[in-house]
């Protein structure tokens, strides 16, 4: 669906971004209603899948501390890789994106905070301990689910979806590590925000 919209924006000069922000909103949370669903439906606590809730101030700040640590290590690996596949990055694959204007701005970033969690929940909360525990092998699950991520994002083209799944396998090893997704949730609401906004206001 995603990349069937996103090639129709391609495709005009004056793509509705609002509306596709709006479907792409309302399409990532009906898939994680139906991941949490599956889940209680199992009698599985949530707890399992987004990892211990927050108690403190104290666990706030270590996991915004964390995310923005894994930030920076992985800018620079997905910058390697992208110089490796000569790639030019967010500016050639997300430019139909990027948001105009306040109200593009405002939404935006509701996207991308909903991209953090929604993401985050489907494809390291479930997907990925669900390959771990069919496959019994924690790498082996950590792959699958970042080859899958990363092919959810072949609207930006294939080039971006290598750096992706290069991503994907860094939230991937996050979570296994942190035993909790709010990390990687922080970071990727984050860089997705950024990232967007850079695209727009950054000279090229």
């Amino acid at each position: 669906m995603m990349y069937f919209s996103a090639g129709r924006m391609r495709s005009v000069e004056h793509p509705s971004r609002l509306a596709f922000y709006l479907t792409t909103m309302v399409w990532e949370w009906l898939l994680t209603a139906y991941v949490l669903f599956g889940v209680r439906h199992h009698r599985t606590s949530l707890v399992e899948v987004t990892g211990a809730r927050w108690n403190t101030a104290k666990d706030v700040f270590r996991d915004t501390g964390v995310a923005l640590v894994f930030w920076l290590v992985a800018l620079v690996v997905l910058g390697l890789t992208s110089t490796l596949l000569h790639f030019r990055g967010s500016r050639e694959s997300l430019s139909f994106l990027a948001p105009e204007g306040p109200a593009q701005i405002m939404v935006w970033i509701l996207v991308c905070v909903t991209a953090g969690f929604c993401e985050e929940t489907i494809f390291r909360g479930y997907l990925q301990k669900q390959f771990i525990a069919w496959t019994d092998n924690a790498p082996v699950g950590v792959v699958l689910s970042a080859m899958i991520f990363g092919a959810c994002h072949i609207y930006q083209g294939s080039k971006a979806v290598v750096v992706i799944t290069v991503y994907g396998l860094l939230f991937g090893i996050l979570a296994q590590r942190r035993k909790s997704l709010r990390p990687g949730m922080i970071t990727h609401a984050l860089h997705d925000t950024i990232g967007g906004l850079a695209v727009r206001f950054l000279p090229r």
